[in-house]
């Protein structure tokens, strides 16, 4: 058994202040409960999908990952428990807080914390509203977007992700850094959705390169352009299309330095058909780094 998606994604920021009007003004995602040393925010029926405490780091904190079924969690903790992996049931406390029914979490070998997690909270009883006028976001069995962590123990990192979480190869991208190197990034699946998660095998200040949310319309995208503009959001790659999962997106700097992308009409994945491939550009047209 596998997790089915990224179902939320946690950040340690030092402005709270400054995130609530980059998360509401330009992204345009729904404020959700929060307190006051931490802030959530929702993209559709979940409670949230995106959670903020206020701390130093400015980087990633925990990624929760969804088990669709409580057959699914009694299983992956199985392989977990097979395989020797050190995890520990969630508190009350942190199952309260994160609005889920089960919850264990772990650490994956780059030290990110990884929850995983089965019946999270769903409010159909108040339903998304984008304060910014998104049409909306392309979630469900899909989870919340992709994550782009670098790591300098990627080897061991994919093995965690593949082996024991269910994740499978999508495709690679060999990145040109200079004449005589390449970078290999990898990108991984775990539903439809062409990657959840995405790894580069370097050292990096942050754990998080990037994260993305699919808007469900180019319009959207567009008007988060505008209101780019508009709200003084600095850009870091114009509009532009990916080789690989051809998502038309472009990218900006968050208040804590690193990027979002925000982009529509990824393509889908279909294990019976998929073949893995290997891009010799990340984009087919446009993403120019802005100076």
């Amino acid at each position: 058994m596998s997790v089915a998606s990224l179902g939320y994604v946690g950040f340690e920021v030092s402005d709270l202040k400054a995130w609530d009007s980059f998360m509401t003004g330009f992204l345009g995602l729904m404020p959700g409960r929060g307190n006051g040393a931490s802030a959530r925010y929702r993209m559709d029926e979940r409670a949230f999908r995106i959670h903020l405490d206020q701390g130093k780091a400015d980087d990633i904190s925990f990624i929760g990952l969804e088990v669709e079924t409580w057959d699914g969690m009694r299983a992956l903790r199985q392989r977990l428990d097979s395989e020797g992996v050190k995890y520990a049931p969630a508190s009350d406390n942190l199952k309260a807080e994160r609005g889920v029914r089960d919850l264990v979490v772990l650490t994956d070998p780059a030290g990110l914390q990884v929850e995983i997690y089965v019946g999270a909270t769903a409010l159909t009883n108040l339903p998304f509203t984008s304060p910014a006028g998104v049409s909306g976001f392309l979630t469900g069995d899909q989870g919340l977007g992709h994550v782009v962590l670098a790591t300098d123990r990627i080897d061991e990192v994919r093995d965690f992700y593949t082996r024991l979480l269910g994740f499978k190869l999508s495709d690679t991208i060999g990145m040109a850094i200079s004449p005589d190197f390449t970078l290999l990034l990898e990108f991984f699946h775990c539903n439809p959705r062409h990657h959840t998660l995405a790894l580069a095998p370097m050292p990096a200040p942050k754990r998080l390169n990037h994260f993305m949310v699919e808007m469900a319309a180019f319009d959207d995208v567009g008007f988060a352009m505008d209101r780019m503009e508009k709200l003084g959001v600095k850009q870091t790659a114009t509009l532009g299309k990916h080789s690989n999962d051809q998502m038309v997106s472009f990218y900006a700097v968050t208040p804590s330095g690193f990027d979002v992308e925000v982009g529509t009409a990824g393509i889908a994945v279909n294990d019976e058909v998929w073949r893995v491939t290997h891009h010799e550009v990340t984009s087919m047209w446009g993403h120019k780094r802005s100076h």
